[in-house]
């Protein structure tokens, strides 16, 4: 890029110097109707865009061009922050024709973690920018969504924690010091997946200070968040990273509250995607997702509400208790629920709304919405103070005060207000005496243009005289030159075109200077007019935020409702025990999507319970799982994974009944995929996450692992799977439940008191496997694997041969006590070990007979075995061992 004082033309100065004010950003000048773009910016942009690259000027003064046009900008915007840009929007702020050179600047700067716009924010999903202070191996965080006026902050200890936290938030870009460590910056960037911007270490200190400033308090801790310095530094640096971007005071954040990290249900990244939650683990789509099947809410903030009661499901039994007295009462009544969706209907997105507004980039259109919304308050807080419910009179309750501003903006918006303010119209009649009065005179203009254009046909015989008007000669009568031999006299020729002539009179002269005066008067009557709107707006912040927030908090309860009695969800029974009852459950998401209905859906019971807890010796604390491929252990384990986390939100759940006993964490080691990006393969993945379990899982915690060990050679994999079922046992006592195919570990029941066989039952008719979807007590001697093979389609030859080594390798070994082999350096033995057998010899002599049977026993085909035949083979060894 050349040096500003080089640039030929006074434009391009003007461009060069804006643009070294934002190096790390691609810069959107406007040129007329286009933004366009220059140097690197146009190189950059016409790739990520996919438009043409041109050039101003030739030869050595060609300069890389690219422009879209201004009124479809914003899509271009949107799909630069996708692919991680920054945008600044340079805008011309004055009337073009007023100087030599038009007056420019930044008016925003558009970010993936600061969007405003509604066209490019997903109306449903959160836009949460993290900002990050580091201090030794403590980090303070803070989330501020700029859309709403959201902000958030907590302290955790250690990156990997801090991590987890942000990705949990869903991040869209994250904010760190200059002075902080770049490495575990650049580190902690890419294991969320979030672009990271770097600002001064003055926007991260004097933090508390500055908040009080912005807040207008004397001191934060009613806010709770006091003794959270790095939260609080966090926050001051998201604040700033606001202002400064969208050059505006950001009044609409008029609170701050504390982000749960210690007091929620936790849920690591790898549950979270198991469980899918919000993205299914196939495509990454929404549908088929918890999320999904949960959101029937009627307005936008409550979707956004119920995303973020999912990613923090509570540990609090009074307020999981108060979710439910709310969803019991409207599931109950069928007359409240839509009664209730009526009155949510016309209720706009007041948070976004009001940001809009706020920040200055909100138009007459976002007025005449957020006046219908506050409208519509009344009857939905006569609604909900009509309720039983704790939560739902409360929200109502919050929704009053706000009559005023909506009466006030009622009468002065137009009820179709156009988008921009240069077109005029914006303000009722009514509002403004002095709005009347100069829109009046504008008005009986065009009445006395026709007049005076019938008045001069009538005059001078021209039968196509037209008055017309333009920017450049303003208004004028028109004729063609057929006709020039009748102009009067009076007349004064303004322009010849190749048509005709134009022309102006006295009268018109005068009449213009009128009009004209009046137009402009009237647009900067409207724009003070507008302004004084929105700063009403800006001082009621702080209410519309308290009832944006209700609204969410009821639309959310409702749809918990909704689902609950369209579903046939139960309530359950949260108590601070730790055991889980789950009788006839069920998979939500699964059973909604059978082709046959949910009354095709096999529901099964889960009943287990911390070691050490009164029902552990009836249910047992690690529930080892077999059964064959296809049968359903993932989903059973995983329906009891969601009927705890629904519990934990408030919600129902898919149960004939269910008791939860609180717990702190769910953890899911589920399905098997490489991290090719951070060079971590798929047994590496698994033995991570299974790490993270062990290190991290209380005696409150519920564990669903799911075939731990496949990915490595079998002996090491059944090795590492009983290690880790005898750690959950014996050193961390929580509710576990372990799917294998490792059928060794059945063995297990016979060494901890604790453990429980459990299997997918399955039938066999014929040379067909008939899946009966059934978990029953005991294990499964099979997987059934082939028979799976031949479903998806494997040559018969390859069959044939796998049963052929099937039978070669199905072995069981147990040791000279009769216990499994497995278990030998872990069982506390009651008496004194047998003798072992001498290398060279000195052991017991061979017997011939036995041998024998031992060969019968090796050649024997298992699957092809009747019971009568079996029972015919054992008489016959009986005798001849005797």
């Amino acid at each position: 890029m050349p040096e500003i004082a080089q640039a030929h033309t006074p434009m391009m100065r003007q461009y060069l110097e804006t643009k070294a004010r934002y190096p790390d950003a691609i810069l959107f000048f406007r040129l007329g109707d286009f933004y366009e773009m220059f140097f690197e910016d146009a190189l950059t942009a016409s790739e990520a865009l996919q438009i043409t690259l041109t050039a101003r000027s030739k030869g050595d003064d060609k300069v890389p061009m690219c422009g879209v046009p201004y009124h479809a900008a914003r899509g271009y915007v949107a799909r630069l922050l996708e692919k991680g840009f920054k945008v600044a929007i340079c805008d011309q702020v004055e009337e073009p024709g007023k100087s030599q050179l038009v007056k420019r600047e930044v008016t925003r700067v558009v970010t993936p973690g600061m969007v405003l716009d509604d066209q490019v924010l997903d109306p449903r999903e959160a836009s949460w920018l993290g900002a990050v202070a580091l201090e030794g191996g403590r980090a303070g965080l803070a989330l501020l969504d700029a859309s709403t006026g959201q902000l958030q902050c907590g302290e955790v200890d250690g990156d990997e924690r801090l991590v987890d936290e942000l990705r949990r938030a869903g991040v869209r870009e994250l904010v760190f010091s200059d002075a902080a460590d770049g490495a575990r910056t650049e580190a902690i960037a890419r294991a969320v997946g979030a672009p990271a911007a770097r600002r001064g270490a003055a926007e991260f200190e004097r933090a508390e200070e500055r908040l009080r400033r912005h807040l207008g308090v004397p001191s934060l801790d009613g806010f709770g968040v006091s003794g959270l310095p790095l939260g609080l530094s966090a926050a001051a640096a998201a604040l700033a990273y606001l202002a400064d971007t969208q050059r505006a005071a950001p009044r609409h954040v008029d609170r701050i509250s504390r982000l749960s990290t210690d007091d929620v249900l936790l849920l690591d990244e790898a549950t979270r995607t198991n469980l899918e939650l919000e993205r299914t683990l196939s495509g990454g789509r929404k549908k088929g997702t918890l999320l999904a099947l949960l959101d029937r809410t009627v307005t936008a903030p409550g979707g956004r509400r119920l995303a973020e009661w999912l990613r923090y499901p509570l540990t609090d039994l009074a307020r999981i208790g108060a979710r439910l007295d709310a969803v019991e009462e409207l599931s109950g009544a069928s007359v409240a629920r839509e009664e209730l969706a009526g009155a949510l209907r016309p209720v706009a997105d007041l948070e976004r709304l009001l940001s809009r507004l706020v920040l200055g980039q909100g138009n007459a259109r976002d007025l005449r919405a957020l006046a219908g919304a506050l409208l519509a308050l009344p009857a939905l807080a006569d609604v909900l103070e009509a309720r039983g419910a704790a939560l739902l009179r409360e929200a109502g309750g919050r929704l009053r005060g706000l009559e005023a501003l909506a009466a006030h903006l009622d009468a002065a918006v137009a009820e179709e207000p156009p988008a921009t303010l240069r077109e005029g119209g914006i303000i009722r009649r009514g509002h403004s005496a002095e709005l009347d009065e100069i829109v009046a005179i504008a008005e009986d203009g065009k009445g006395w243009i026709a007049g005076l254009e019938a008045k001069e046909r009538e005059r001078t015989g021209i039968g196509s005289l037209k008055v017309r008007f333009n920017k450049v000669f303003g208004y004028y009568l028109e004729v063609t030159k057929p006709n020039l031999h009748l102009v009067p006299k009076d007349w004064e020729r303004r322009q010849t075109t190749v048509g005709g002539e134009r022309f102006v009179t006295p009268e018109l002269k005068g009449f213009e200077e009128k009009v004209l005066t009046a137009e402009e008067r009237r647009a900067a009557l409207e724009e003070r007019l507008f302004e004084a709107l929105r700063q009403a707006v800006a001082a009621e912040a702080p209410r519309v935020r308290t009832a944006a927030d209700a609204v969410a908090t009821a639309d959310a309860l409702l749809s918990l409702a909704r689902v609950a009695a369209e579903r046939g969800y139960v309530r359950p029974e949260v108590d601070a025990s730790e055991a889980l009852e789950i009788v006839d459950g069920r998979h939500p998401v699964v059973e909604a999507v059978l082709p046959d209905g949910p009354a095709a859906y096999v529901p099964n019971d889960v009943l287990v319970a911390s070691r050490g807890a009164p029902e552990c010796a009836e249910h047992g604390a690690l529930l080892v799982i077999t059964g064959p491929n296809m049968a359903g252990k993932s989903t059973v384990m995983r329906q009891a994974a969601l009927v705890v986390l629904l519990a934990q939100i408030g919600a129902f759940v898919p149960a004939r009944r269910a008791r939860i006993g609180l717990v702190d964490r769910i953890f899911t080691r589920v399905g098997a995929s490489d991290d090719l990006a951070r060079g971590r393969s798929t047994f590496m993945v698994e033995m991570t996450e299974t790490a993270a379990i062990l290190h991290n899982a209380t005696r409150r915690s519920l564990v669903v692992l799911d075939e731990i060990g496949r990915g490595t050679s079998t002996f090491d994999g059944v090795s590492i799977a009983w290690a880790v079922a005898e750690h959950l046992h014996d050193e961390t006592g929580c509710r576990t439940l372990f799917a294998t195919h490792y059928h060794e570990l059945q063995d297990l029941a016979r060494e901890r008191p604790a453990v429980r066989n459990l299997t997918v039952a399955v039938r066999e008719v014929g040379d067909r496997v008939v899946f009966l979807r059934k978990l029953v007590q005991g294990g499964a001697s099979r997987s059934y694997g082939i028979e799976v093979a031949k479903l998806a389609g494997l040559p018969a030859e390859v069959l044939a041969r796998a049963r052929e080594i099937l039978k070669n390798l199905e072995a069981m070994e147990v040791d000279e006590g009769g216990h499994p082999a497995l278990a030998r350096g872990r069982r506390r033995r009651a008496g004194p070990p047998v003798a072992q057998l001498g290398l060279f010899g000195g052991g017991a002599p061979a017997d011939p007979a036995a041998d024998e049977v031992a060969k019968a026993i090796r050649a024997l085909d298992l699957d092809a075995l009747r019971p009568l035949d079996a029972l015919n083979l054992l008489a016959g060894w009986k005798k001849s061992l005797e």
